[in-house]
């Protein structure tokens, strides 16, 4: 029986490893254009990992999202500042693993006495905002000056522009995951328990 779910465990790693690189290959896929703003889907994938395999797998299909954007800050920046702020791995990894232990932790810590759903929309929603605030942070932390730059903003102005991505991108990114974890968590779950 151990066996059996040790194969569940590793098939699922591997298929959500492969759906984040995709989701970071494929336009579109991992992150949607809005106007003025755009939506990351990729963590969506982390914290599922996080709910249905734990922390630590949750870690690891962060720590997969993040070095991918380490790699791509050197060899195809999505924007200027990329290549400034997100070679620096405490920015680009650091805050996707956090995303997969902590949405880990908050999910078992729940479903060990409520309801799982509920679980998954609150591990959900913390998983998004820890990736959304730490990014954010960390860029006006460690990188005020080309940040500032960047958004061509002046620098005393760099904090309540960054807090206002965090309402205009941050919240409808927790809202997304709120929503889509427990419909996708919720069967796998399910699938996972059956087969123990």
């Amino acid at each position: 029986m151990q066996r059996k779910s040790n194969a569940y465990q590793i098939s699922v790693l591997a298929v959500l490893t492969a759906i984040v690189i995709i989701q970071n290959v494929v336009p579109l896929f991992g992150y949607i254009p809005l106007p003025g703003l755009s939506i990351t889907t990729i963590h969506i994938t982390v914290i599922i990992a996080a709910v249905i395999l734990g922390p630590k797998d949750g870690a690891i299909i962060g720590g997969v999202w993040g070095l991918i954007d380490w790699i791509r800050a050197f060899t195809a920046p999505t924007s200027p500042l990329a290549p400034i702020v997100f070679t620096n791995p405490l920015v680009s990894v650091l805050p996707r693993i956090l995303v997969g232990v902590v949405a880990g932790i908050i999910f078992a810590g729940w479903a060990k006495r409520h309801h799982p759903a509920v679980g998954m929309v609150i591990a959900a929603v913390a998983g998004s905002l820890v990736n959304t605030i730490l990014v954010l942070g960390l860029i006006g932390l460690l990188y005020r000056n080309a940040a500032a730059g960047f958004y061509q903003i002046d620098l005393s102005k760099l904090m309540p522009y960054l807090l206002t991505i965090v309402g205009t991108n941050g919240i409808p990114e927790a809202i997304l995951a709120g929503i889509v974890t427990p419909l996708i968590g919720t069967p796998l779950l399910r699938f996972k328990q059956r087969h123990r």
